[in-house]
């Protein structure tokens, strides 16, 4: 069976050539009403709008594909424009960044280029598939990209899933690779209870829609449970990822304090909010780790430069990358084998925001 063509889907939404092709290059110039027509009509088809994806089925590109969501935090630096002696944007390394260097480089080894692209507010829909079109294999970071949408693309080349658990059971066919959220939490959580001796413990967590998020504040859970306290059956605070939600937070877990006994530790389920946090408490003349602890998870660069520096859990973000690179270029040459489901360890990294001297690690295996 043939491939199905810019004509093909034309024909289906019962517009013209011109039309899909401005879908894909220039959607702001088609009305919203037209653009769904369209794009529903490649769902249904298969469609990949590029000129390198007509001769998919017999040729190869050599280039690998990432898609990941808009991780940009525009409010990275000081609301009063201090630093906070913590580094300017440009010097930051943060979770995208560290999961592209890794497939960069793995890629490259094995002869390959990549393209990436990030998702934006608008949707991700033309820019995902523009991004197929021209790619032997795909990553995709969880909630980035529409189950549908998937769908479709995995029909025509192997794709992998980053991060979080699978979304859908039609999605159980496709190669994935996470992380271990719910044991390094845990793992981290237990140590704040068990060697500190925290009683009041905090957790600021993500939207209801972020699997890895969730994932995080089970581990916190499971802690509590475990060691015989009680603990909330949602997050104390729901957040964006972003330094300026850290900030946020903190003044609400201080300003319900003030009305009962505030924490003794805060766990962030990023390390960017839990930076964030770092420079509010300070402002507000909270010492850290002396009258409050502070963790976060991730492992970012920028978590060693703060002051404090910050206790968190390490994930291995550019193996991730590395490893969506092996899994691909593995379903290149074998597209019939059986779907692959990793689990990549993590590590509890012990820093002063805890209480601990800087730089002890303690290794969290799990698979």
């Amino acid at each position: 069976m043939s491939a199905p063509t810019v004509y093909d889907v034309a024909e289906q939404a019962g517009v013209s050539i011109a039309t899909v092709s401005r879908v894909y290059r220039n959607p702001e110039s088609v009305r919203a009403g037209t653009r769904a027509k369209v794009m529903a009509a490649a769902r249904t088809l298969g469609y990949v709008p590029s000129g390198s994806a007509r001769g998919l089925a017999s040729r190869t590109t050599r280039v690998l594909g990432l898609c990941f969501p808009d991780y940009a935090d525009p409010d990275a630096e000081d609301p009063d424009g201090e630093s906070d002696g913590a580094p300017d944007g440009s010097e930051l390394m943060l979770y995208s960044d560290e999961i592209i260097r890794g497939m960069e480089r793995a890629a490259r080894r094995r002869g390959y280029a990549l393209l990436i692209a990030a998702s934006l507010a608008e949707g991700p829909e033309n820019l995902v598939a523009e991004v197929a079109g021209r790619v032997d294999g795909f990553a995709v970071l969880s909630q980035t990209v529409p189950v549908e949408e998937l769908e479709v693309i995995a029909r025509r080349l192997p794709v992998v899933m980053l991060a979080g658990p699978r979304e859908d059971a039609s999605l159980d066919h496709l190669d994935h690779i996470e992380v271990a959220n719910r044991d390094g939490e845990l793992a981290l959580t237990r140590h704040l209870i068990a060697d500190h001796g925290l009683r009041r413990l905090a957790f600021v967590g993500s939207t209801p829609d972020s699997p890895d998020g969730e994932a995080r504040f089970r581990g916190f859970q499971a802690a509590h449970r475990e060691a015989g306290l009680p603990v909330s059956e949602r997050p104390d605070v729901r957040a964006e990822l972003t330094q300026a939600e850290g900030h946020r937070a903190v003044g609400e877990l201080l300003a319900a304090g003030s009305a009962g006994e505030r924490p003794e530790g805060i766990v962030f389920a990023n390390d960017q909010m839990a930076v964030g946090a770092l420079a509010a408490l300070r402002r507000r003349g909270v010492r850290v780790p002396e009258d409050l602890a502070v963790v976060g998870f991730d492992g970012i660069p920028l978590g060693r430069l703060v002051t404090p520096a910050l206790t968190t859990v390490r994930q291995p973000m550019r193996r991730l990358g590395e490893k969506a690179v092996e899994l691909l270029v593995a379903r290149l040459e074998d597209r019939k084998a059986e779907p692959v489901s990793v689990v990549l360890p993590v590590s509890v990294i012990r820093r002063r925001s805890c209480g601990c001297d800087d730089g002890s690690s303690d290794s969290v295996t799990y698979s």
